[in-house]
């Protein structure tokens, strides 16, 4: 037990730049107060002692702003970060060095009891926002991006984003139309709104360059046109 809250510390300094001193990570973190009221808390749900631990849970909760239900099984090295508001439902299943963000949603679908909540493989990062639903699984390696919807499971190394989430990265190239492409900056998170918006302020500038093309060679033609419209009027005044 006491190894597993020392490697919850370790985690924290590992990924937190802004964590400064141990005495701050113990007393000032509640990511870190929510996984060990988790592990006290699963501890006795997996002896069926279900009231006591729904009971560590809900103060767990009250007092984090994070919510994980005593059955979810969580493993080593988890890290919440600014986690208030995260959701984590019963049958979830997070491997090891599994990171989430403020309000994560691990949530399930349907009534039916059993397993109906995500299963998370190992190395995974769960953007600000992001909701994962139902009994899916998302593979080791994954990024799932802020705000992103995951309806469907999602093979390994792969980047998620989207409402519904939809893959744009797979094993470092990024993927387009359902085909993979070179990406050289694999290492950035894709914006697939941020570049619909880039291309059409592109067509936007296009367009207008040509519009102005299109102005000064109306300007230089009527400038050429005036004389002969002027002579052409003389010779009828001069005919009339």
């Amino acid at each position: 037990m006491f190894a597993t809250i020392r490697r919850e510390i370790e985690v924290i300094f590992e990924r937190d730049p802004a964590a400064r001193s141990l005495l701050e990570v113990i007393i000032c973190y509640p990511g870190l107060h929510a996984i060990i009221n988790h592990r006290i808390a699963h501890f006795l749900y997996q002896r069926e002692l279900f009231f006591l631990a729904r009971l560590v849970s809900h103060i767990s909760r009250f007092l984090t702003g994070i919510e994980i239900h005593p059955g979810a099984s969580i493993g080593k090295g988890f890290f919440i970060d600014h986690g208030s508001g995260i959701v984590i439902g019963e049958t979830t299943e997070i491997g090891d060095n599994v990171t989430l963000y403020q309000g994560v949603t691990l949530g399930g679908t349907g009534k039916v009891k059993g397993k109906r909540h995500p299963t998370i493989g190992h190395n995974v990062t769960v953007s600000v926002g992001a909701k994962v639903l139902g009994a899916i699984t998302i593979g080791d390696n994954v990024k799932i991006g802020g705000g992103a919807v995951v309806l469907k499971s999602v093979p390994a190394s792969c980047t998620v984003v989207g409402n519904p989430g939809r893959i744009v990265v797979r094993d470092g190239a990024r993927v387009v139309d359902g085909k993979m492409e070179v990406d050289l900056e694999h290492h950035l998170l894709p914006d697939p709104i941020a570049d619909t918006l880039a291309a059409m302020q592109e067509k936007i500038d296009e367009l207008e360059r040509k519009l102005e093309i299109i102005t000064r060679e109306e300007a230089r033609n009527a400038s050429l046109q005036y004389p002969k419209q002027q002579k052409r009027r003389n010779i009828d005044a001069e005919s009339a």
